[in-house]
């Protein structure tokens, strides 16, 4: 089973340091580098605020998703509950529905469709990998069956349109919004028994359920908090563009685990660092703006990103074996 002691870093700097990632902040310092050859524009402070923006939907689901993996799981759907919150979010501010509800009601969706998940794997027996692909799929239909593909614009309520797009001292606050968010999945993955309860699973189930933890509610819980934080992605994102558009994360499952997996959190479990996920999803925004800075087809980006987690993937395995 996890080590529960290393569950609960004496500080945030010590795990910083000794979370098993200075091979990712290498890379990510390299990249760095890197781009200031090959495009100065990187560096310009509107391009850096626009990197961070890009980062925040996939980071902030990329903190929920790092205690599914750690506990040994998976969740193909984030990117249609993103879609899907923010489309009920956005659609009840047209409806002339104060903000707080709205909001409210997007984050409504993302813990049903989260609860969903957690029964189907947990009570039904439904592989994490089918149930969540199902619904994935369940969501971007109904989305698609109620947009008729047409985005739904005119979420342009005043106070809605500072969640997405205004400033706090010169830092955007969908940057601010999503530190607040990573404080408080810091403090439940390594301050709380739920957090100990979640990598003693991912570790080894059957020994956690013998030692009296109730894994089932401790997996639905999981997959209700990622789903409350793509909804919260969703709402973020849907208040930059003033708009729910029908295609709004698509593709983010992939972004979402390569972040998470680049970051040190192992595939089998057991293992998570939320630092690492948080350097992950700059990264993986740093990718991307890189790639639209040096013109490179926008077909080849998937191709990168998958080059991307693969070789992460490669990475963990190669590192387990070795500590082995």
């Amino acid at each position: 089973m996890a080590d529960i002691a290393a569950t609960r870093p004496r500080s945030p700097l010590t795990l910083a340091l000794n979370g098993g990632n200075a091979g990712v902040y290498l890379a990510f310092v390299v990249l760095l580098v890197a781009l200031g050859f090959a495009a100065p524009r990187f560096f310009t402070f509107g391009n850096l605020t626009d990197v961070l923006r890009q980062a925040v939907p996939i980071a902030v689901i990329a903190f929920g998703a790092t205690f599914v993996i750690g506990m040994r799981g998976i969740d193909l759907s984030v990117g249609s509950t993103l879609a899907l919150s923010g489309l009920v979010t956005a659609n009840l501010i047209v409806l002339g529905y104060p903000v707080p509800l709205a909001c409210a009601g997007g984050i409504a969706v993302g813990a049903v469709i989260g609860l969903v998940n957690g029964i189907l794997i947990t009570k039904v027996g439904i592989t994490d990998f089918i149930a969540t692909m199902a619904i994935m799929v369940i969501s971007r239909g109904i989305v698609m069956v109620y947009t008729q593909g047409i985005p739904i614009v005119g979420a342009s309520d005043p106070a809605f349109r500072m969640i997405g797009q205004s400033y706090a001292g010169g830092v955007p606050v969908p940057v601010i919004l999503t530190a607040i968010v990573f404080a408080i999945a810091f403090y439940l993955l390594y301050y709380t028994r739920f957090g100990r309860f979640v990598l003693s699973i991912g570790s080894n189930p059957d020994a956690a359920r013998l030692v009296g933890i109730p894994t089932d509610k401790v997996k639905i819980a999981v997959y209700v908090l990622v789903g409350v934080l793509s909804a919260f992605a969703g709402i973020l994102l849907t208040s930059r563009l003033e708009a729910a558009m029908p295609e709004a994360g698509q593709g983010y499952e992939l972004d979402v685990i390569a972040a998470v997996v680049i970051g040190g959190t192992g595939l089998s479990g057991g293992r998570a660092t939320l630092f690492g996920t948080a350097v992950g999803a700059v990264l993986m925004a740093v990718v991307r703006n890189a790639l639209n800075l040096l013109n490179v087809n926008t077909f080849w980006h998937q191709v990168v990103i998958g080059t991307i987690i693969l070789i992460a993937v490669a990475a963990d395995r190669f590192s387990r074996r070795q500590k082995a």
